[in-house]
C-alpha cells in the first residue's frame, strides 16, 4: 500500500484480504495492528466534515463486511476516544493524544454484574468496586471507558489503564455461537484506585443525549457492512452454481439488495443527523436500527436458502457473518429501539417537514 493512499482506500485494501482468509474466531489482535498500521485507530477523533463522517461510515462498513468482531472492536475504540475528546479537559485530550500515537485500543463498557460499579473517594485518588461483563476486548484492550457510581448515585466516567493488569479479565465464559472474537467476558475492578485524571467529563455525561442514543448510528454501519457482505457472496454463489438465469432465485435475490441498498441509505442519513447533533438524530437513529436488522435478517434466510447445506459448513464465509451478526442485531434491547421509534413518528407530527424524512 503507497502511504498517500486515502485511509479509506487503505482499509479496503485490507478488508478484501480478511474476507477472502475468513480467519480464526480469536480476538483479531494482528487484524487490529493492520488497522493501526493503516492510520484507523487515530483517524476519527473528531468528524469536523461531512467527508470526515462519510470516511468513518465507510470504514465500518468495509471492516463489518470483513470481519464483525473486529468491526465490534473498532466501533468501541471510536466511541471511546470520540467521548474523551467532547468531555475530557486539555490534559486529557493531551494524553489522549499521547496513547494514540503509541497505538493504544481503546473501549466502552457500561454493562455490570449486580451489585454494579461504585466509585468513592479513597486515599490516593477514587476507590472502584465492581466488575464490568460483556466487555469487548477484556485482557486485550488498552484502555476503557467505565461507568460508575458515586455516593450521589449518578454515573461517573472513569478512564481506566486495563492493560495494567490484565489477570483482571476472565472470558471462560463468554462461549458463544458468534462474535467469538470480541473477547466480551469479565474484567474485576474490585480495588482499583484511579487519579482524578481518570474522571472524564461531569456526573451524567455517558448518558447525555443525543449523544447517548444518536451514537448507535456506528453499529449499525457494521452491521451494514455484514449484510452487504451476505449479498457479495450469495451473488457469487448464484453464479458459480449457474443458478443466476433462475427467475426463483433472482426475485429473492433482488429483493434483498432492495431492502439492504434502503438501510445504507438510512445509515447515511442518520450518521449525518447524528453528528450534527439534529434533535431528529435519535428517532432516525432507532428507525434505522430496526430496518438494518429486518434487511440483515432477510440476508442471512436468502443466502441459507440459496446456498443450501454448504452454507452451514465451518470455513464458510455465509456461516461466520451469520452466525457473528445474529449475535451482534441482539444488541442492545432491538425491541425497545423499534418501540421508542415507531413512537417518534407518531408523535411528531411533521409529515411535510423534508428534514424529517
Amino acid at each position: 500500500m503507497m502511504p498517500d493512499q486515502p485511509l479509506v482506500s487503505r482499509v479496503g485494501v485490507l478488508a478484501a484480504e480478511w474476507d477472502r482468509a475468513n480467519g480464526d474466531e480469536t480476538f483479531p489482535a494482528a487484524r487490529l495492528g493492520q488497522l493501526r498500521s493503516a492510520g484507523a485507530l487515530a483517524a476519527f477523533r473528531r468528524l469536523a466534515e461531512p467527508a470526515d463522517v462519510a470516511a468513518l461510515r465507510a470504514t465500518l462498513r468495509l471492516i463489518g463486511g470483513a470481519d464483525l468482531s473486529l468491526g465490534r472492536v473498532f466501533e468501541g475504540h471510536v466511541n471511546a476516544v470520540q467521548l474523551v475528546e467532547a468531555y475530557g479537559d486539555e490534559a486529557q485530550r493531551a494524553t489522549l493524544d499521547a496513547d494514540l500515537a503509541a497505538g493504544r485500543v481503546f473501549g466502552v463498557w457500561n454493562t455490570e454484574p449486580s451489585p454494579g460499579m461504585t466509585l468513592r473517594a479513597a486515599d490516593g485518588g477514587h476507590l472502584l468496586s465492581g466488575a464490568k461483563c460483556f466487555a469487548t476486548g477484556a485482557g486485550h484492550i488498552d484502555r476503557v471507558l467505565i461507568t460508575a457510581r458515586e455516593d450521589g448515585g449518578g454515573k461517573q466516567l472513569v478512564l481506566a489503564d486495563v492493560a495494567a493488569d490484565r489477570s483482571r479479565a476472565d472470558n471462560r465464559a463468554w462461549a458463544v455461537r458468534g462474535m467469538r472474537g470480541t473477547a466480551s467476558g469479565t474484567y474485576d475492578f474490585d480495588g482499583m484506585i484511579v487519579g482524578d485524571a481518570a474522571l472524564i467529563g461531569r456526573t451524567g455525561d455517558y448518558e447525555r443525549e443525543p449523544r447517548f442514543s444518536a451514537g448507535a448510528w456506528r453499529f449499525t454501519a457494521v452491521q451494514l457492512g455484514a449484510a452487504e457482505a451476505l449479498l457479495r457472496h450469495w451473488r457469487d454463489h448464484l453464479v458459480s452454481a449457474g443458478k443466476h438465469d433462475d427467475p426463483i432465485q433472482r426475485v429473492r435475490f433482488g429483493q434483498s439488495v432492495a431492502a439492504v441498498r434502503s438501510a445504507a441509505l438510512w445509515v447515511a442519513r442518520s450518521a449525518t443527523l447524528a453528528e450534527d447533533g439534529s434533535r431528529d438524530a435519535i428517532a432516525h437513529v432507532l428507525m434505522t436500527r430496526g430496518i438494518v436488522e429486518d434487511a440483515a435478517l432477510g440476508a442471512m434466510e436468502g443466502a441459507a436458502r440459496a446456498v443450501g447445506t454448504a452454507s452451514f459448513f465451518e470455513g464458510s464465509r455465509i456461516d461466520r457473518i451469520t452466525r457473528d451478526l445474529g449475535l451482534y442485531l441482539r444488541q442492545p434491547v432491538p425491541d425497545q429501539a423499534r418501540d421508542r421509534a415507531a413512537a417518534a413518528w407518531i408523535e411528531a407530527d411533521r409529515w411535510g417537514d423534508d428534514a424529517w424524512w
